[in-house]
């Protein structure tokens, strides 16, 4: 290789890189180039960090706000904080694949939150490999909150909907 192609190469690499491209790949006549990068190593997010990002996140009241203590007024023994999602169960996927949360386009969806379902139920389809996977609820309740969006690609695990058992 003469030095100019060097540095293009060099150039070539530095914008893959700053453009965060994985793989590259270059055959012109007797020159094959084949670049590969591996992402930085991040610890993949848990159900704890999503039980922690939940937790810390700011509290709507619907309430009127409390008029403030008195200055001098010392503060009141505070209870444990109650945790609303305590004791909710979680409905993960069983599979990788796509989410969909009615039978058909324009339909309504299978489950709201507020609902209630029996076990058994069906609650959304995941398709995997062009297979329509009915996923059914593994427990009886009132849905609570649904974690995903429509057309959503999900992983293996992942949680689909919290329910409060009844």
């Amino acid at each position: 290789m003469k030095p100019q192609d060097i540095e293009d190469l060099k150039e070539l690499i530095e914008f893959l890189k700053h453009y965060q491209v994985a793989e590259f790949d270059l055959d012109r006549g007797d020159i094959k180039i084949r670049l590969k990068f591996s992402p930085p190593e991040t610890p993949a997010a848990g159900l704890s960090d999503l039980a922690r990002l939940l937790a810390s996140a700011p509290a709507v009241a619907a309430a009127p706000a409390a008029p403030a203590p008195p200055a001098d007024a010392t503060p009141p023994a505070s209870a444990p904080a109650v945790d609303p999602d305590e004791g909710l169960h979680l409905v993960k996927s069983p599979i990788v694949g796509t989410y969909y949360g009615s039978p058909s386009p324009g339909s309504g969806p299978f489950v709201s939150p507020g609902e209630h379902v029996e076990k058994g139920q069906v609650i959304c389809i995941i398709e995997a490999m062009k297979l329509m996977n009915e996923i059914e609820a593994d427990a009886s309740g009132e849905v609570v909150k649904c974690f995903v969006a429509n057309g959503q690609p999900i992983e293996f695990g992942q949680p689909l909907f919290s329910i409060r058992l009844s």
